[in-house]
């Protein structure tokens, strides 16, 4: 182990790859690299495996934990990868590997636990918005002590309609009942994406331009309103120190 570097004590992260950013984004790379910036992971820190292009997922008992990005793809498609996905989330899940769910992986993570996913009754959530509490992030450990209301960034037309059995809603939008929920004690999704900077969102919005315009919607004055999240990210550190301290062995006595 190089004593010098934090990481080498610690198990890697798993990042389950389950799709590309939009075309005029990936000039600043793609989802794994967003995340692990944005969640204060070193380059050794995080293995990626892309399941969207076929690449098989490994024994999760050598990782801290798992996280999940967003997609282009929609739950509901019932793709083979990501069916194979839910199944291996399943199992890692009840294992009690702790898992973080983003936008597609939310959505991913409630479909394998037994929720339900569809296309969001209100349509189209984007841009930076904002987030409520539950009571029940009170003493969650990744929202505990966090604002009752913050802002975080959004681009999505699908939801969690129905949680899985036994998980806890933690947060919720205006236009999204579900936010944020956890499933037993290490395995939380959020819609919302807390990866993404003001460029990500921006970069997003410009490239929907014409989705928007056809929902009647003016993609610059959205773009104005977009403005920085650090709580939003502040719940995905959370989550990686959180994993980590799970793998901790107790202090010497």
């Amino acid at each position: 182990m190089n004593a010098t570097n934090p990481t080498a004590f610690h198990k890697p992260f798993l990042i389950i790859e389950t799709g590309q950013p939009v075309p005029s984004m990936r000039r600043h790379g793609r989802f794994p690299h967003w995340i692990r910036v944005a969640a204060g992971l070193h380059a050794d820190a995080a293995i990626v495996v892309n399941v969207e292009q076929g690449e098989s997922l490994p024994d999760p008992d050598g990782f801290a934990g798992a996280l999940i990005t967003g997609s282009g793809a929609m739950v509901t498609e019932r793709r083979e990868w990501s069916e194979r996905t839910a199944q291996w989330l399943r199992d890692a899940a009840n294992a009690g590997l702790p898992l973080f769910g983003i936008c597609y992986g939310h959505q991913l993570l409630a479909h394998a636990l037994g929720g339900e996913v569809g296309d969001n009754p209100a349509g189209r959530e984007m841009g930076t918005v904002g987030i409520d509490l539950h009571p029940g992030a009170t003493d969650d450990p990744l929202f505990q002590g966090m604002p009752a209301q913050f802002i975080a960034q959004a681009t999505h037309v699908q939801s969690v309609l129905r949680i899985p059995h036994g998980a806890t809603v933690l947060a919720r939008s205006a236009q999204d009942g579900c936010h944020a929920f956890r499933w037993g004690r290490a395995t939380w999704g959020v819609q919302f994406h807390p990866e993404f900077s003001i460029t990500h969102m921006r970069g997003y919005v410009h490239a929907k331009h014409d989705a928007l315009a056809r929902e009647g919607r003016c993609s610059r004055q959205l773009s104005r309103t977009i403005s920085a999240t650090p709580h939003a990210r502040r719940v995905l550190r959370r989550f990686v120190r959180h994993a980590r301290a799970l793998h901790s062995p107790p202090p010497n006595r």
